[in-house]
């Protein structure tokens, strides 16, 4: 079955940086666009950063854009986030998700499958 699993979160102080992974089995990776989203405390479902099936483009959200990298490699069927510049703000439960075709959204209803999510904490 479809699985993709989160890590590399943790604590990190403002400014600093962190990786995160996310390895998917169970589904051709190659034919699917994939996303980061992340729930901050007491709030709801924010999408992050998306990159299309073969890597051609990315996406970000505003809050993100200028410090968040999204990037896959196909060939390990890993999808990566790597976030620098961290704010405290940027504290929240991240999740990784496949979409449905090849091409990266923000629309949640457009990704049908989610990791279990990696916490991500920034304070000093």
């Amino acid at each position: 079955q479809v699985q993709l699993v989160e890590s590399g979160g943790g604590l990190a102080q403002p400014g600093g940086s962190l990786r995160l992974s996310c390895v998917v089995s169970g589904f051709t990776f190659s034919n699917f666009a994939m996303s980061w989203a992340r729930r901050a405390p007491g709030k709801g479902l924010e999408w992050v950063a998306g990159i299309h099936h073969d890597g051609s483009d990315t996406f970000y959200a505003d809050s993100v854009k200028g410090r968040f990298t999204i990037s896959r490699d196909n060939a390990k069927n890993t999808l990566y986030l790597q976030m620098n510049s961290l704010k405290p703000e940027d504290t929240a439960l991240y999740f990784c998700a496949k979409a449905r075709t090849t091409i990266a959204t923000k629309l949640q209803y457009r990704y049908d499958n989610w990791g279990q999510g990696i916490q991500v904490t920034v304070s000093s």
